[in-house]
């Protein structure tokens, strides 16, 4: 599965009709977390299952983080941002409901914090994936959580913890505070000033829709991404 072109509708049949076959847990994540092999005949490839019956209690989201993992994809392909690996919910895999996402082949060593110091490159893709983080109100971005591919290109992963209504944004991406969004990314995003897809729509609650929207609205006004001013809106661990 390559990233460095529009994910193929063969491949997006194999997340969302192959055979999930669990080979093992992805340690050191919050919630059980697994990698899998999805097969259609003789057609397979490597994705991570999020099932809800892994997911810890939390006190400020209900259950079916796997419904938010999704949206994410769903928004950035609403975008056009191609940040968030496919990501398809699946009912009949082995532990039963969650998502399953292409897995991501790279450099197991390089995250946010590698990337912005050694590879000033990358700093496009990773201040879009702030503004996208903005839009979703992503509550746990760590570093790992924005890999490389062995393609180059840049990728945003675990989006359990977003589209709160509340302001969680906790975020490791604060060295574009402040600056410009890019006239192409506003009128990216503009549309959903008023309407949010209803795909995306379908897996949040009216009161994470309308503030989605007042996200984008506050974006559109102030035209920079966000600065925190608390100095504490970080996720923990950071990486």
């Amino acid at each position: 599965m390559k990233g460095d072109k529009p994910f193929p509708d063969r491949e997006l049949t194999l997340l969302a009709e192959g055979r999930v076959e669990l080979l093992g847990r992805i340690l050191r994540s919050s919630n059980a977390t697994f990698l899998v092999q999805v097969s259609c005949g003789d057609d397979s490839a490597w994705a991570v299952y999020k099932p809800e019956a892994g997911e810890r209690p939390l006190s400020d989201f209900e259950p079916g983080l796997y419904r938010r993992e999704r949206a994410a994809y769903l928004l950035s392909e609403y975008l056009k941002w191609g940040i968030v690996p496919a990501t398809m919910i699946r009912e009949d895999s082995p532990l039963g409901i969650g998502s399953v996402q292409r897995f991501i082949e790279g450099d197991v060593r390089e995250h946010y914090f590698t990337l912005y110091v050694d590879a000033p490159e990358t700093h496009r893709a990773l201040s879009q994936i702030a503004l996208f983080d903005c839009i979703a109100n992503n509550a746990d971005r760590k570093s790992g959580h924005v890999l490389r591919g062995h393609d180059g290109r840049v990728w945003g992963i675990d989006h359990g913890l977003c589209f709160s209504a509340g302001n969680k944004l906790r975020t490791v991406i604060w060295d574009f505070a402040g600056v410009p969004i890019p006239g192409a990314l506003l009128e990216n995003i503009s549309p959903l000033a008023d309407t949010v897809p209803p795909d995306v729509a379908e897996l949040l609650d009216s009161a994470e829709v309308a503030a989605l929207q007042r996200r984008v609205q506050r974006l559109l006004r102030e035209r920079v991404l966000p600065v925190d001013r608390t100095g504490m809106r970080y996720p923990w661990p950071l990486v």
